[in-house]
């Protein structure tokens, strides 16, 4: 055998591998999305209250912890439900108060077509372009701790303009982190579907909700 069907021999697995990941996390990443879109659903028909900026931030981060340790197992896949359907109560509240504004339905809409476009868009190019976009992991972090930060900062202190930019630099780091990851399920970077879902599932929260943002301040409803 020569070197170059050595060299296919070895690649077919690993292109198996990551194709196989790559459909577990998509529809994994589905399934989540209908549920959060559920438990949104749920919470928008019962007008709930938003639990606040520190539940949401307690929910999330000890749900996530739970999800990393259960990672490896079926418990992990109850975790991303349990994870996802919480965001998605946190979420409700939030499409509900732009939805009761001037042109309300409209800025929702086009919050939520401009994350499916920016979404399909980036991970079709990821896939079909085959890049590594490793490169981009700390850069990533680094921003998104900023910007979280910066967003906290903005929470406390009332600073509508910080705001705006912090949801800009949120819909910045979200498409950069979708090409990221995307990559890394390509490339073998990223090897367990439930983390892959989680870390999708929180770009398009993020961007859903940065872009809802800030259509409903340049539409006057912010």
């Amino acid at each position: 055998m020569n070197y170059d069907s050595q060299a296919s021999v070895v690649r077919a697995p690993s292109a198996l591998q990551s194709n196989k990941l790559l459909r577990n996390t998509y529809a994994l990443l589905s399934m989540t999305l209908l549920f959060s879109a559920l438990t949104a659903g749920l919470s928008m028909k019962f007008n709930w209250p938003h639990p606040g900026m520190m539940i949401t931030l307690i929910g999330y981060f000890g749900l996530l912890f739970i999800t990393t340790k259960l990672r490896n197992s079926v418990w992990g896949l109850a975790s991303v439900f349990a994870l996802t359907g919480f965001m998605g109560l946190t979420l409700g509240p939030i499409i509900n108060y732009y939805l009761q504004t001037a042109n309300g339905t409209q800025v929702v809409m086009q919050a939520l077509g401009g994350t499916g476009f920016i979404f399909i868009a980036l991970s079709a190019y990821a896939i079909k372009s085959e890049k590594d976009f490793s490169f981009m992991g700390g850069f990533l972090m680094v921003g998104i701790i900023v910007a979280f930060l910066a967003g906290l900062g903005a929470y406390f202190f009332d600073m509508a303009g910080l705001s705006l930019a912090v949801s800009a630099m949120f819909v910045l780091l979200m498409s950069g982190l979708i090409l990221y990851q995307t990559s890394a399920i390509i490339h073998g970077g990223e090897t367990n579907y439930i983390m892959a879902t989680v870390t999708l599932y929180i770009t398009i929260y993020n961007l859903f909700v940065s872009l809802l943002q800030l259509i409903g301040a340049f539409s006057g409803n912010d």
